[in-house]
């Protein structure tokens, strides 16, 4: 097992295991907040160092919001707001590990937004949808008619709200085991 004992910033530790059960194959997975990724045993150790990185980067694809930073989120958040509101953006806008019934959320009155750190997990046009949502709530405080309007300029709000539906049942009943890793 090699592991990258310092990575870049904004980039995942990476663990390299080696399998001589496996003849064909390479793959690349998550686990405890990074990538593993199984090779071959006999592959060529030049080979390697190109596979590897094939596969994180591959992975990484898939849940491109694993580690971005709150500046990642509030970038977002102003292009967002530029594009689908007025503009308008939040005093201050973070990630946060304490919303588990939530989404994110909005104070407008001081103009701060908090988004949960499950949505790290998720499609980016999904997180959009939730940036839009609560950047709308600083020009419209309650869930009115202009709010709706307001949020569903964002053109994948229905569809990002059936994803979260989904998306939270799997997490409250994560399944035992699932093939090829998390």
């Amino acid at each position: 097992m090699v592991e990258d004992p310092s990575p870049a910033h904004g980039a995942p530790a990476v663990e390299v295991r080696t399998s001589t059960r496996r003849r064909k194959t390479a793959s690349a997975y998550w686990q405890d907040g990074k990538v593993v990724v199984v090779l071959p045993a006999w592959m060529p150790h030049a080979e390697r160092a190109v596979m590897v990185e094939g596969l994180v980067r591959r992975v990484l694809a898939q849940r491109p919001n694993a580690r971005a930073s709150d500046d990642d989120l509030a970038g977002r958040a102003a292009l967002l707001s530029r594009q689908y509101l007025a503009g308008t953006l939040p005093a201050s806008i973070r990630w946060v590990t304490n919303q588990r019934r939530r989404w994110g959320s909005c104070s407008p009155h001081s103009g701060d937004i908090r988004v949960s750190d499950r949505l790290r997990l998720v499609p980016p046009w999904v997180l959009d949808a939730v940036l839009v949502h609560e950047l709308a709530h600083l020009d419209e405080p309650s869930h009115s008619a202009r709010f709706r309007q307001l949020a569903e300029r964002y053109p994948r709000t229905k569809e990002a709200a059936l994803f979260l539906e989904g998306f939270s049942l799997g997490l409250e009943h994560p399944p035992a085991n699932v093939a090829g890793g998390n």
